[in-house]
């Protein structure tokens, strides 16, 4: 059995008044093991990213517990434990491709060399050749993969991509899971991806659907 990096025994979330709650997530049950490749299909407005916010522990659940066993508490989780690719790059415009990948680095203020494991980073996203550029001198296909050589550059146990390629052309989006799933390689770093497009999810290996915030799981996923 491999280990176990995130639980989730009940876990909900609602956002507004008590008397007429959004039910963002209705109460689930899942795990997330070291190495699997989870796709999260669903529609925009299916509570996709809320999912992805609370394991990533951006966010709290209204009810329920949810775990981290093989990776830290939850105020300890970003960024070295858990990386996270948004919809949109975010990248900071006055810093390079470069820059932009050593801010976690700098964050944590520990790597002897960030700048190296910053180009490290990139050249395993393919973007080696483009470390100097600004952000607006990038295409968005190349944006996005700065932003996964973000999240990737301190080699997080935990990847979570939030529609990755929802602002990108068939081509482009493609080219972004390869860049992801290559910089992945054959680690024991699990993936979440959340996504509406089919052709995306069908990458991964195993695959989640949402609606209307309830979670279904595939048969013989474990659920308490």
């Amino acid at each position: 059995m491999t280990e176990l990096l995130v639980t989730a025994d009940g876990v909900a979330r609602r956002f507004g008044p008590r008397d007429a709650p959004i039910e963002a997530l209705r109460p689930a049950c899942f795990e997330v093991r070291a190495g699997e490749r989870i796709a999260v299909v669903g529609p925009s407005g299916s509570g996709k990213s809320t999912l992805l916010q609370l394991i990533a522990g951006l966010d709290m659940p209204s009810s329920g517990r949810l775990d981290w066993p093989g990776l830290a508490p939850r105020e300890q989780l970003r960024p070295r434990h858990v990386g996270v690719v948004f919809q949109s790059p975010n990248l900071l415009p006055s810093l390079s491709a470069a820059e932009n990948v050593e801010v976690p680095l700098r964050l944590l203020g520990e790597h002897p060399r960030p700048r190296e494991a910053a180009l490290a980073a990139l050249d395993r996203v393919g973007l080696a050749d483009l470390a100097d550029k600004l952000p607006d001198e990038l295409s968005g296909g190349q944006a996005q993969r700065v932003g996964v050589a973000r999240a990737i550059v301190l080699q997080p146990r935990l990847v979570l991509a939030d529609e990755p390629t929802g602002q990108l052309d068939h081509v482009t989006a493609q080219s972004v899971v390869d860049a992801l799933l290559a910089a992945l390689g054959d680690s024991d770093a699990a993936l979440v991806l959340a996504t509406h497009d089919e052709t995306v999810a069908a990458r991964m290996t195993t695959r989640w659907r949402m609606d209307h915030g309830r979670l279904a799981l595939p048969l013989g996923e474990p659920s308490r």
